[in-house]
């Protein structure tokens, strides 16, 4: 225990994206239009569900979950991308370390399986459309939405601190833009294959599982969509879920890239460019997704405008 004390600084400091000046100017600017796009069109979002009636059904129930989490998700990242870019002070508190990864694995994780869960929705509402409102009643609704919350922040603390029990003596400056774990791996003197191990689990538990259970329900929801006779039908059907195969495809690939892949194979510089891709990118284009390619949000969003903009009188 006094070895971990005596190797525990009380700051670390965050190298950033990149040490070049105006290349710092130039991905500030860019991280804040991003982070504005993305409050802005995932509020959007809630609000026209929250407002219109026509939306209260458990897929954009789970469409909000989706949208609430990736706001916090991105509010853990940006900000302190945005402070230590623009501050001389790149230094992070220990404690303000621990809480962001905290937050970040365990909404990242929420992310991740609320994804299989909207899935699983699709499934049964395609493949059991007689059984929907019973099976996809409110009470069930909630337990479902709740469920990736508890998973992924039950791991999220196990991976928290097994990672602060490791004796930090190679360097307080860690590579990147936000405490994340691998490059804090980097940093210890002290071998880190049971951490490697954890964080591969925590994986194959989380995003490999909800990608199979995802990649499950697509796989009987076409089987299902080829049997329909009129092509109206399945290219109404496959509309609906295309915006979710998207989001899907971004947010599993990206993640999977990062966190299974050995170590020796770790490019500090691809693995920045990857996490900004699923930390700041997809949170900012789901709602754009989901706006776009649904034409029930579409309408409601301008139907609730015009009565902004036009009252009745």
């Amino acid at each position: 225990m006094e070895n971990f004390n005596q190797t525990l600084p009380d700051m670390f400091y965050l190298l950033g994206l990149s040490t070049v000046p105006h290349l710092q100017v130039i991905g500030s600017l860019m991280f804040v239009v991003m982070y504005t796009i993305t409050l802005a069109g995932n509020c959007l979002l809630l609000i026209t569900v929250r407002i219109s009636p026509k939306l209260h059904t458990p897929m954009y129930f789970f469409l909000s979950n989706l949208s609430f989490i990736d706001i916090c998700f991105t509010s853990t990242i940006v900000p302190v991308i945005l402070r230590n870019t623009l501050s001389t002070d790149k230094s992070i508190s220990v404690g303000g370390c621990m809480v962001q990864m905290l937050c970040y694995l365990g909404i990242g994780g929420a992310e991740c399986l609320l994804l299989a869960i909207m899935a699983y929705d699709r499934f049964v509402a395609i493949c059991r459309p007689l059984h929907y409102v019973s099976i996809m009643n409110t009470r069930f609704c909630i337990i479902l939405a709740l469920i990736p919350w508890i998973l992924a922040f039950l791991n999220s603390s196990i991976q928290v601190h097994i990672t602060w029990r490791l004796p930090f003596c190679k360097s307080h400056h860690i590579n990147y833009f936000f405490c994340e774990v691998p490059p804090l791996l980097r940093l210890s003197c002290r071998d880190t294959w049971l951490n490697e191990i954890s964080m591969y689990l925590a994986t194959g538990i989380i995003a490999l599982g909800a990608f199979s259970l995802t990649l499950i329900s697509y796989i009987y929801i076409i089987a299902t969509i080829l049997k329909m006779h009129s092509s109206r039908s399945r290219y109404a059907v496959f509309s609906t879920c295309s915006s979710h195969l998207t989001v899907v495809t971004l947010y599993y690939g990206t993640i999977m890239s990062i966190y299974l892949q050995p170590r020796s194979n770790h490019s500090v510089e691809k693995d920045k460019f990857v996490s900004v891709l699923y930390t700041v990118v997809t949170p900012m284009f789901n709602p754009i997704i989901y706006s776009i390619r649904n034409k029930e949000v579409k309408t409601c969003i301008v139907t609730n405008l015009k009565q902004i903009i036009y009252p009745p009188v």
